[in-house]
């Protein structure tokens, strides 16, 4: 058998009543949830049970939601006893999988990915900035109209690198608006604007950096006792010092994600969990590469699916 890497999801992936049915059932799992409650000194936990939908969707409430989540769902996964070789998370999963690797106090991440959301949200003014997927163009080509945009018309960078043809681009609205444009004229298949309340890993996120590095200059960041890998440089890291410098710049930076998996893949990983709400991150690692085995858990039927599947061979 190959190894196995754990995958945290990012925004977007958040569901009212993610959790919940593991919490009744499991004590372990429902103190997780009450940690987070008391960490952030509001009820988080009733946000994500019974939402609102909007009031879950502020990214000051669903990154902390999903981290709170994705590891309550680990706590009981890990009484099967299947551990990773390597730990990844897609742009906020990243802090997940920080806590997964003991790098993060559970308390801590919840705290500072709080304040992470509130520095993005305050970053970039309402309505200033967006981001916008674009489907079928390599990244060479993109990379050539965001920088010609950027140099006349407004601000936009490549935001996430996704998997082969699935490219975000992130900035200002009309350098959005102007690269989608351009892709689709220079044989792009589709450009679709996102719903999402700033433009992320872009340089206008250079604001919220600069706060993020001042709060994570308070904040215990231990060496990860498992290899996570960076979404800025798509190579494990485990010293505290640089774990600290990269979350500094995963926010201006884009996400490598398909370098993420294809590191994983040329290091032996031929096993993918996804651990958290939906199936985001295993339907972009099969869109790199179809042979492999992966696994999103997120309940009691696909967490004792997944661990039969291990004992007794792959799916």
């Amino acid at each position: 058998m190959g190894k196995i890497a754990f995958l945290f999801p990012g925004q977007g992936s958040q569901t009212v009543g993610m959790g919940k049915e593991l919490a009744v059932s499991d004590q372990k799992v429902a103190d997780i949830f009450s940690k987070a409650d008391k960490a952030l000194q509001f009820p988080l936990s009733s946000v994500i049970f019974e939402g609102p939908k909007e009031k879950l969707t502020l990214t000051t409430n669903a990154q902390p939601a999903l981290l709170t989540t994705s590891i309550a769902i680990l706590q009981k996964f890990t009484e099967f006893n299947i551990k990773p070789d390597f730990v990844a998370g897609h742009s906020l999963g990243e802090y997940t999988a920080l806590v997964a690797a003991n790098a993060l106090s559970f308390t801590d991440g919840v705290q500072i990915v709080h304040k992470r959301g509130e520095f993005m949200e305050e970053a970039v003014p309402h309505g200033q900035g967006t981001m916008a997927a674009i489907l079928g163009m390599d990244r060479e080509k993109l990379t050539e109209i965001t920088e010609k945009v950027t140099e006349t018309v407004g601000s936009v960078q490549l935001a996430n690198l996704n998997c082969p043809g699935q490219i975000v681009i992130s900035g200002t609205k009309d350098g959005v608006d102007k690269a989608c444009e351009l892709a689709k004229v220079n044989g792009a298949r589709r450009a679709i604007p996102l719903e999402v309340s700033g433009p992320f890993h872009s340089r206008l996120m250079e604001p919220a950096s600069n706060r993020l590095h001042k709060l994570l200059t308070t904040v215990n960041i231990r060496n990860a006792e498992i290899p996570v890998i960076s979404n800025v440089t798509a190579k494990p890291v485990q010293d505290a010092e640089e774990i600290k410098q990269l979350l500094v710049q995963q926010l201006f930076s884009p996400v490598l994600w398909e370098d993420s998996i294809r590191y994983l893949l040329e290091n032996g990983v031929d096993t993918f969990i996804e651990i958290g709400p939906g199936k985001v991150l295993t339907g972009l690692v099969k869109k790199i590469d179809r042979t492999v085995h992966t696994f999103a858990i997120f309940d009691e039927e696909s967490i004792n699916h997944t661990v039969r599947e291990l004992e007794g061979g792959k799916s």
